[in-house]
């Protein structure tokens, strides 16, 4: 289970009402509504036009309003930097970057009217620490950063409270196809010596969403069992 479905199910299961945007795997998103009370996915292509403002009004339409935005939407494409197209760095900044701008631009519109809301980016330990072959992914998670401890300050005023949470090397599909050799040196680097569990994840995008969270905003928690804790 990846880090987003994770998510959803644990929201979806406290009682909120949780509804999935994706671009193109009908059948996942459609199987992690079905198991939740009121859940619906939405499918729209962020890359388009428009897509960001239309899902959110579809959204509304559904529920009448948006308490949470959880922006978990990423995708990485490693190459050392003096081989790096400038092309693929232009689509990491389309899908990492420029949806959490435009789903919080839109959403923070209907969370002001309603004097409440909270924005929660998911990042990455790497946005913090780099990684080699991932200066460009590395860059939009460090942006994604600066983006959300620049709209918590102008969102606090309305009572919207905006986040992060920065995984580290966290157990999904991705993580079960590398080679022992390379989980034995990625392990290296973790002082708890285990990888994550996308659950852990989701406990933390959850108490974010939650009233236990009211004074936090501006902030990171990092989940990588303490690669990097400032």
């Amino acid at each position: 289970m990846g880090i987003g479905a994770a998510c959803v199910k644990l929201l979806g299961q406290s009682g909120y009402k949780v509804g999935v945007h994706y671009r193109s795997d009908s059948n996942l998103a459609n199987d992690l509504v079905s198991s939740l009370p009121d859940g619906c996915a939405f499918q729209f292509d962020l890359n388009e036009d428009g897509a960001a403002d239309a899902l959110v009004k579809e959204v509304k339409k559904k529920y009448g309003r948006i308490d949470v935005l959880v922006n978990n939407a990423g995708h990485s494409i490693d190459q050392l930097i003096p081989f790096a197209k400038p092309a693929d760095f232009d689509t990491l900044l389309t899908i990492n970057l420029k949806s959490v701008f435009l789903l919080a631009k839109h959403c923070s519109r209907m969370m002001i009217k309603q004097k409440s809301g909270s924005i929660i980016n998911i990042t990455s330990v790497v946005g913090h620490t780099g990684n080699a072959g991932q200066s460009m992914y590395a860059a939009t998670k460090s942006a994604i950063t600066g983006f959300t401890k620049s709209i918590a300050q102008d969102l606090a005023p309305y009572q919207i409270r905006a986040n992060c949470v920065a995984p580290g090397f966290i157990e999904t599909n991705m993580t079960g196809a590398l080679s022992d050799e390379v989980k034995e040196g990625v392990l290296a680097k973790i002082p708890l010596k285990r990888l994550g569990q996308t659950s852990e994840v989701a406990e933390a995008v959850k108490f974010l969403a939650s009233d236990q969270a009211s004074y936090i905003t501006g902030s990171t928690i990092h989940v990588n069992g303490g690669m990097y804790t400032n």
